[in-house]
């Protein structure tokens, strides 16, 4: 049975997360005690002990679900997969999990994109909103039809469930449109930014100088990734996707597909909550889903 296992991006924090790991692995002990020295500050106080909206701030929270996955990989007993992938920030879990990155370098990586994306925001406010129960071309048309303002599909989660990312003007005129056109939901999320989307390009520029100046290595299995949805282990190419994440869709509908293809059975989620699995569930019903030291359903 081929593994995928897949990691999390933003928004699948909690209050307390990773606390249980730190008590009872040394392993994942160190690689919180790593990451407050190489960041400078406690996260993993703000982890434990933070409230919600401490762990809502971006330059928190990427790094803080980033700890965990990796964390909880690193101490699994059969970590040993067949594929990767992750949604968005998850991406860096993944490779970090994976062997293509050390844990420093991608936890620095990490810190550096969070904060290029939290300048971005302050540059010019934008948002973002859930769309559900609308096809991807109808919602791909509405953003289209929107000239004056940006509007995008940023998420493509599962089918019926897309995320758009604009302007604060053109997310409001596009969840109107979506209503008229039948969306069952077209709610706007509570997030800083315009994620995956042409805002974001100034924090692109950023985070491809940082790409360069950082050392990858060879990666044992494919990773499957966001702005194209297919698989690789090119050293170039995953670098360059990795830039392009950051104004590109997240293609996760068709990421879950490829791997469906490449003969992925057991989805594995490794970090904070349950989002993925629920998501894979929808794209490919017929795979088993199941979270790191779990049982597969």
């Amino acid at each position: 049975m081929k593994k995928a296992y897949v990691f999390p991006g933003q928004g699948s924090q909690f209050r307390g997360m990773g606390a249980d790991l730190y008590a009872n692995s040394s392993k994942a002990k160190e690689l919180f005690d790593q990451a407050d020295e190489i960041l400078g500050f406690s996260l993993t106080k703000i982890m434990f002990e933070g409230s919600d909206d401490e762990l809502k701030q971006t330059n928190v929270t990427q790094p803080a679900i980033f700890l965990h996955s990796v964390a909880l990989a690193a101490v699994a007993d059969d970590f040993a997969p067949d594929m990767v992938a992750g949604h968005s920030l998850g991406e860096f879990s993944a490779l970090v999990a994976a062997g293509g990155l050390s844990f420093a370098d991608g936890l620095k990586l990490v810190a550096q994109r969070a904060d290029a994306m939290q300048k971005a925001c302050e540059r010019e406010p934008s948002t973002m909103a859930a769309i559900l129960g609308l096809s991807d071309s109808i919602v791909e048309e509405i953003c289209a039809s929107i000239i004056d303002e940006i509007v995008v599909a940023a998420n493509y989660n599962c089918p019926g469930q897309i995320v758009i990312s604009g302007t604060m003007e053109g997310i409001r005129v596009a969840c109107e449109k979506m209503k008229e056109a039948g969306a069952k939901r077209a709610l706007p999320l509570p997030v800083g930014g315009a994620f995956h989307s042409p805002l974001m390009e100034p924090a692109r520029e950023e985070l491809a100088q940082a790409i360069a100046d950082t050392a990858f290595r060879a990666m044992p299995c494919p990773i499957y990734q966001n702005a194209t949805a297919a698989p690789s282990q090119d050293l170039d190419t995953i670098k360059a996707n990795l830039i392009a994440q950051l104004t590109a869709p997240v293609r996760w509908t068709q990421s879950v597909e490829n791997m469906v293809r490449d003969g992925a059975e057991l989805f594995i989620e490794c970090g904070p909550g349950k989002v993925l699995q629920g998501l894979v569930r929808k794209i490919a019903p017929e795979a088993e889903v199941a979270a790191v030291g779990t049982k597969a359903v």
